[in-house]
C-alpha cells in the first residue's frame, strides 16, 4: 500500500489508520516546492519506507504555467484540480504502481467504492462535509479509482488532529493557499513569469463605455470589488474578463448573477457520457454551496440552468455535479459572452 505523503496531518493520519489496518505501508512524497523534508523525518517516525519522486518539472509545465497562461486568459483556474489528476493520481500513482503498491491511499476528505449494480468505481463528498475534497476529484477515471483509497473519507478534521496529538508525532504546518505560492499573492508569481504578457488596458461598464484602465487583466477575478482604483457613486463589481479587447468590463452587483453556464473539458463518473438532460446539485467553486440545476448535454460540452441565478460565476473554475452525496462529474466553466 502506498500513501501519498506530505508530512501534514492528513497523511501522516492516512498512514496511521492503515498501518493499525494491517496494511504493509510506505510513503511516496512528491518533490514540488522544494519544502518536502518534514515527511521523511515522519515517516521514520512511523517506521514505514519512504521515497520522494522529484516531479518538479511535470509540475512546473502542468501546474504553474497553465495558472499563470489561464489568467492571463481572464481566467480563475483551479490548479489543485490539475495537480489531482496529472501528478498526485497520475505520475504518483504510476510511481506507486511500479514499485509493487496494490492500492494508493491519499489524505483527501472524499470516499471512493466499488458499485457493483453499476459496474463502475465511484467517488462521493467526505463524511465531515466541511473538509469534503470531492470538488477537487472529479476528473478521476475508473482506472485510478480502482487503485484508490481515502483512509479519511469517514473522519472529521478533529478526529485526525486528536490522533496526531495523541500519537505525538511531528506534521508539516498545512498550508491554507495553493501550495506552489508559499504565502504570496499569485500576482507576484504572474508578474515574475508573464512577461510582457501583462498589459495595461480599459475598463468598460456594461454598455461599452471606457470608465478607467486596468493593470492586466491576470490582476482581477469575476466578482472582484476592491482594486479598480476608481468609485462610480455605488459599489461596481468585475463581471467579466475580455481577452479578445484586453478589456475589464464592469458594473453593479445585480449584472453579477447568471441563469445559467457553459461546462466544457468534462469528466463523469458515475457514467461514461450524459446522453440525456438530468437534475443535479452543481458547486461552481470549492467554497460555494451546491445549488439545483438541470444539465443537459450539447455536443462536447453541457449547459447547466440553475435554479436560481448564481452569482460571480467564474470562467476557468470548475463546476461540479452532485446527485446526492455522489459525484456525477464535472469540468470547466467556460467564458461567456461579456458586454458592451
Amino acid at each position: 500500500m502506498a500513501v501519498a505523503f506530505s508530512g501534514g496531518v492528513d497523511s501522516v493520519a492516512a498512514a496511521w489508520l492503515l498501518l493499525q489496518a494491517g496494511y504493509q505501508v510506505f510513503a511516496l512524497t512528491m518533490l514540488v516546492t522544494g519544502e518536502e523534508e518534514k515527511a521523511v523525518e515522519v515517516a521514520q517516525r512511523l517506521g514505514i519506507a519512504h521515497w520522494t519522486v522529484d516531479l518538479r518539472e511535470p509540475f512546473r509545465q502542468e501546474v504553474i504555467l497553465p495558472f499563470v497562461r489561464a489568467y492571463l486568459s481572464g481566467l480563475t483556474p483551479n490548479p489543485c484540480v490539475w495537480c489531482n489528476h496529472k501528478l498526485k493520481f497520475g505520475l504518483l500513482l504510476e510511481r506507486a504502481r511500479a514499485l509493487g503498491a496494490d492500492f494508493f491511499a491519499t489524505g483527501h476528505y472524499a470516499r471512493a467504492f466499488f458499485d457493483p449494480a453499476r459496474n463502475r468505481y465511484l467517488l462521493a463528498r467526505g463524511r465531515d462535509r466541511r473538509k469534503d475534497q470531492s470538488y477537487f476529484l472529479y476528473l478521476l477515471t475508473q482506472s485510478q479509482l480502482a487503485y484508490t483509497l481515502f483512509p479519511l473519507g469517514d473522519r472529521s478534521k478533529a478526529e485526525n488532529l486528536e490522533l496526531i496529538r495523541r500519537l505525538g508525532l511531528p506534521t508539516r504546518p498545512e498550508s491554507q493557499d495553493v501550495c506552489f505560492l508559499r504565502g504570496r499573492d499569485y500576482r507576484e508569481m504572474i508578474r515574475e513569469l508573464a512577461g510582457d504578457g501583462l498589459k495595461p488596458g480599459p475598463i468598460v461598464d456594461v454598455e461599452g463605455k471606457v470608465v478607467g484602465t486596468h493593470r492586466g487583466l491576470a490582476y482581477y477575478t469575476v466578482g472582484q470589488r476592491r482594486g479598480l482604483g476608481r468609485a462610480w457613486g455605488r459599489p461596481y463589481y468585475i463581471l467579466a474578463l475580455d481577452p479578445r479587447r484586453n478589456a475589464l468590463v464592469v458594473g453593479p452587483e445585480e449584472f453579477l448573477y447568471r441563469s445559467h453556464c457553459w461546462v466544457d473539458e468534462l469528466n463523469f463518473i458515475l457514467c461514461d457520457r450524459l446522453a440525456l438532460p438530468v437534475r443535479a446539485e452543481v458547486q461552481v467553486r470549492y467554497t460555494a454551496p451546491a445549488v439545483p440545476a438541470v444539465i443537459r448535454p450539447e455536443g462536447e460540452r453541457v449547459r447547466v440552468d440553475f435554479a436560481f441565478p448564481q452569482k460571480a460565476v467564474a470562467p476557468g473554475q470548475a463546476a461540479v455535479f452532485y446527485q446526492e452525496d455522489l459525484v456525477l462529474g464535472g469540468g470547466t466553466i467556460t467564458p461567456y459572452e461579456t458586454y458592451g
